[in-house]
């Protein structure tokens, strides 16, 4: 037991640190996750919607350090309870979005490592048989250090939590792990290569034989039966190949520009998912950088999922000398987590995105 013990110590503790500092490094992100979870058509818990980030961020300084305290051995008791209630919460978050279908992404590594909902449910399962050992046999975990080096090392950890999730906060992660990070190219990202795997599909046709009903399967062809055709059921049995990039566009007065926007070599995108979220302080700012791009001849449009009266109000508030179209509200903060921000893309390179924070350090050459 005491061998079973201390494995099951180390592969929870490095788990949940990687885990937690993964989400670390975009809590912003985490928190969009939360607020899936929260709406109307989850879990009904809107009131908890406005504190997504405030929660988001206890929540992955809390998960790494568990997972510190575990390795190292300090306040066992209050550790292994907090483990365990944790994993049961996630455990029911998992299984509620497998079975129901509610939240296809867990982020429980945020867009580092994809899950599904049902393999985000497996690695749960195994992880509760971890912690559960841990709780049974919690006697065996001894602390590592002396009991002052214990608190040095846990105090440490949420002082470095802290100021690298205000760093995070500030600017934008430090490791972008999303289709639109610094080098990708939106165009190639949007793109399905020839021999990419097509999804595939049971057909279950249904027939009046005889007046009996008689069920045949195919995977698209339609089957040859003496009998009354009644109707058909549809059933994905492998997924097809996914682009990293899919349902962006950029939209005005319902045309899609994308494709001829994502073709030039001088393009300035200010993303503003929501005008009524967005810090408005910085435009003025934006209209700095904004003007010192177009002198320089980059084309500056703005993209949110605002509506018009919206983008009309900021463009006439702030005197911007641009205009702003529509963009899928996902889309635009899976891009960048900042509101607003600021791309140059080159081709449909993205050569430099910032956080509203980091403006002056934008080059237009």
């Amino acid at each position: 037991m005491k061998y079973i013990v201390g494995l099951s110590r180390i592969l929870v503790g490095v788990l949940f640190i990687i885990s937690g500092f993964i989400k670390l490094n975009d809590p912003v992100g985490f928190s969009f996750k939360l607020e899936e979870y929260f709406s109307q058509g989850v879990l009904d818990l809107p009131f908890f919607e406005p504190h997504a980030l405030a929660i988001s961020i206890f929540v992955v300084i809390f998960e790494v350090l568990l997972g510190v305290m575990l390795l190292v051995g300090f306040r066992v008791k209050f550790t292994v309870w907090s483990l365990l209630l944790m994993i049961i919460g996630f455990t029911f978050l998992t299984f509620y979005s497998a079975y129901f279908n509610k939240v296809t992404d867990c982020g429980c590594f945020g867009d580092a490592i994809k899950l599904t909902p049902w393999e985000s449910f497996s690695k749960d399962i195994v992880l509760l048989v971890l912690i559960v050992v841990l709780f049974v046999g919690r006697k065996y975990i001894k602390p590592i250090f002396g009991a002052n080096t214990l608190r040095v090392v846990t105090l440490t950890s949420v002082v470095i939590c802290g100021l690298y999730c205000n760093y995070v906060l500030n600017h934008l992660p430090v490791v972008d792990f999303r289709p639109y990070k610094i080098g990708a190219n939106i165009v190639e990202g949007m793109t399905v290569p020839e021999d990419a795997p097509k999804a595939i599909y049971d057909y279950a046709w249904r027939f009046k034989v005889n007046g009996e009903d008689k069920v045949i399967v195919t995977q698209g062809e339609y089957p040859q039966v003496d009998g009354d055709f009644v109707d058909v059921e549809t059933t994905e049995v492998q997924a097809g190949y996914e682009p990293p990039i899919h349902d962006f566009t950029i939209e005005q007065a319902g045309v899609n520009y994308a494709d001829s926007l994502l073709q030039e070599p001088k393009l300035v995108m200010v993303i503003a998912y929501d005008l009524k979220k967005t810090n408005e302080d910085m435009y003025s700012e934006v209209k700095k950088v904004t003007d010192k791009a177009i002198k320089k001849g980059y084309h500056v449009i703005g993209m949110s999922a605002s509506n018009d009266q919206q983008t009309g109000k900021l463009i006439k508030d702030h005197k911007l000398n641009f205009e702003f179209y529509f963009t899928d509200e996902t889309a635009l903060k899976t891009i960048v987590r900042s509101n607003p921000a600021v791309l140059v893309v080159n081709k449909g390179t993205i050569e430099q995105k910032v956080h509203y924070n980091d403006l002056d350090e934008l080059v237009f050459e």
